[in-house]
Parts: structure tokens; sequence; C-alpha cells
């Protein structure tokens, strides 16, 4: 959320950063919210003259009542004064409520340096690592690959309808061996935390980190308890959710930052606007698995720890010897909550491209100030903390990178080098 003195003092500023987004709609009712803040203003100059006629009033009767003089009619007037209060006080609790759901709604502001652009056909590739393989046999795509090795759709299908997946066997293996490698990179390596989170939260705790309310239609969700103690619960789109909550309302001490945080976790998403869009595979689930980076930080540090954890994520794809980029995403394809965001894009061989496998960013303090997530500043003031977070990385998509780069014309799979020890020494998966 943006900080509301920050569209008081410099609307047209605000404005203009959020244009770079480059949406065809405006994210901000500038007639609405500027006739809100207007009759705000006007409510609060009013509360103070009434307040102070209010007390006038009641010193003027303590002396009438001194000289045992009759304070009838004073004490009617303070009666009224105490009613426009408190009419007054009501409105002003509504127009406070309107502009809290108004702040809710607007995306965070892009940072300087984020590319000028209206979708992902401008994003900026800023480099390469490793070299795509050249294949002298025509490469399968991992629904092919996988489907002797465990890779099941038509069960997936069968048990929870499109979009989910259904695995056995060694590709199972395989799916969990990359998880268990990446937490151990992330923590042996990198110095982060691992966690193990609940997967069901609650409406406030989306709120805290930005995708409520805006995005409610692609998160499944659930009524829990009867019908008159229902609360809606929501099975989690990334665990970025609850691990970045769980400095939710605390005031931490400098002294604590950067807090550096891990977890393996599925991931739910209903996917809504995607119709058509990679049906085939493991691409684009309903349910997919993530190991997610979280980082606390003071608000000095936060683009510096932006860079490091894209360093985090590549080491992954390193290791797999998994060709990637790196890209810069422009303004027009940043996330709701982000100033400033890189996607990783592996390889995939059979669709002769790069795709994306990690996405790292950089949200300031647009989820710290909607938690209420703060920290113990050097004088003594409570300051709000950036939030960071990335993927390091997605593990079905690590698996489909897997397959595809790795195959051989017999159809059997050269397990990356760094995988053998979660595979039992492994150098092949074979149907």
């Amino acid at each position: 959320m943006l900080d509301i003195n920050l569209l008081r003092r410099d609307l047209p500023g605000v404005i203009a950063r959020l244009e770079k987004r480059e949406s065809p709609q405006p994210f901000l009712d500038v007639g609405r919210f500027q006739s809100l803040e207007g009759e705000r203003k006007t409510i609060q100059t009013r509360t103070e003259e009434l307040q102070a006629s209010r007390n006038s009033l009641s010193k003027q009767i303590g002396q009438r009542k001194a000289k045992g003089e009759d304070s009838a009619a004073l004490m009617a007037q303070v009666g009224g004064i105490a009613d426009e209060l408190k009419a007054s006080a009501e409105r002003l609790d509504a127009i406070q409520a309107e502009l809290a759901g108004l702040l809710m709604s607007i995306p965070n502001l892009p940072h300087d340096s984020v590319p000028l652009g209206a979708d992902e056909t401008a994003n900026v590739e800023l480099r390469r690592w490793g070299t795509p393989r050249t294949f002298d046999f025509a490469p399968k795509d991992h629904v092919d690959l996988g489907a002797p090795l465990g890779l099941d759709f038509d069960t997936g299908a069968k048990l929870s309808g499109s979009r989910f997946s259904f695995l056995r066997g060694q590709v199972a293996r395989l799916h969990r061996a990359l998880a268990q490698f990446m937490l151990d990179t992330q923590t042996q390596e990198h110095g982060y935390t691992e966690c193990y989170t609940p997967y069901i939260v609650n409406r406030e705790i989306l709120e805290g980190t930005g995708q409520l309310p805006k995005f409610k239609r692609d998160m499944f969700w659930v009524l829990r308890g009867g019908d008159e103690e229902q609360r809606e619960q929501y099975l989690i789109s990334t665990s970025e959710i609850s691990l970045t909550n769980t400095v939710r309302e605390q005031i931490l001490s400098a002294d604590a930052l950067p807090i550096k945080l891990t977890a393996h976790s599925p991931c739910f998403r209903s996917e809504a606007g995607s119709a058509g869009r990679d049906t085939r595979g493991m691409i684009r689930q309903h349910q997919f698995d993530k190991v997610e980076m979280v980082q606390i930080v003071h608000p000095e540090h936060s683009y510096e720890v932006l860079e490091q954890m894209v360093g985090h994520a590549e080491a992954i794809l390193q290791k797999l010897g998994l060709p990637y980029r790196v890209v810069a995403l422009c303004g027009g394809d940043l996330g709701f909550g982000s100033t400033k965001t890189y996607d990783l894009e592996v390889w995939l061989p059979a669709q002769n491209t790069y795709r994306e496998i990690s996405s790292c960013s950089n949200c300031e303090a647009f989820q710290a100030r909607r938690m209420h997530a703060r920290f113990k500043a050097a004088q003594g003031k409570n300051e709000l903390v950036h939030t960071l977070n990335g993927s390091g990385v997605a593990v079905g998509r690590a698996l489909v990178a897997v397959l595809e780069n790795g195959q051989n014309a017999d159809g059997s799979i050269s397990v990356p080098e760094v995988l053998r020890p979660y595979l039992g020494g492994q150098t092949e998966l074979r149907a």
C-alpha cells in the first residue's frame, strides 16, 4: 500500500509514476480521491472548531455554576455540539475507510530504473548463462519424456480436473530431489532459514502481501465454519504470503535484519484469465511446487539484496547446468506489489525458447505498510521494513527443464550431477 501522505503531497508525481505501468485503465480515481480528501479536510477543520467551542462553553458553564448562575442555555449548546461531533466522527470514519479501499487497489510505484513498456515484449534482457544444447535427433517435450517415467496428466484430470498432474515413480522422486536440492542450497550456501508454513491462510494475510482484494478471482478459497461464524480462508498461491507475514504487526530490532526465510510448498492458483495458454504439460498448473525465498531488510539495503537474491536463484540453475537468461521487467509487466522485478527464464528445447522459472522482486515498504511491519531505527524511530521475494526456484518447471535438456535419443534422461546424491547415485532415469 502506498503512503497516503505521498498522494496528498504529490498527487501528480504519483500519477506520473503509475503511468509507467501503461495500464489501459487508470489505477486511481483521481476525482473521487480529491473529493474525499476535500471532505476530510472540511470535517477535520470543523471538528477542531467545534472542539474549541465546546471547551470555551464548558469553561463558561463552570464559571456560571461557581457564581450560582443559570447555565442551561450553554449546556444545551454543548449538547448540540456533541451531537454534531458524533455525526462528524462517523462520517470521517466512513471517509477514511473509503480512502483505505482506494489505497488497497493502487499498485506499487515502479522504480526509476524499470524499463518502459506495456507488456512482456518490452522486457529487457540483461545477460545469458549457458549455451542451449544442439541435438542430433528431434527433441521431445516433457510430456512425452515424462510419461514413461510416471508423469500422468490423465489421473490428475480424473482426480481434480484440468491443469492438475499426478506424479509417480521416478518422476515423483526427481521432483522431490529437486525441491530438497534447492532447500539445501538456499539454507546451507545462502544463509536462509528453512520454514514449513500453513498452506491455508486468513484473508488479512493475503491483504498484507497484496493478493487481496484485487486478485481474489485468482485464488482458491473456502468459507470455514458454521452459518453464524463463517470465515474466508485461502490456499496460498506462493509461500511468500506466509513467510512475509511472519513479521506482521511487529517492531523488529535493527540488529535482527536481514531476516532470510525459505520454504518448499505447493502453490495454488486458479489461473483466471489464462484460458488457452500452456494447456499442454506442467508449465501452467493450478497446483505446483516452489521453493520460495523471502528477505525482510533495512530500507537502505533492499536494492543490493535484490541483486543478491537473483544470484541465489541463478545458482540453482547453474548447478543444474540449465541455460537461462535474466530479464528486467518493464513497467507494464510488473506485479502488483513490486517496484522492480527480475525474471529468470530457463531454456526449453521442445519450445525452442526461454520460459520463466523464477521471479525476484523488491516491494520496498508496500507490503510492510499493509502488515504494519516495522523496525526500530538508530534514532529510536519506528520505520517500515522493506520486503523482497523470489523463487528459488519453481520445482515443476525445473523438472520440465531437466527432462528436456537432459534427454537422450533412446528416451532416457541424464541426471544432473548435483541431483545424483538425492537419487541414490543414479546417473540416468529410464522407463
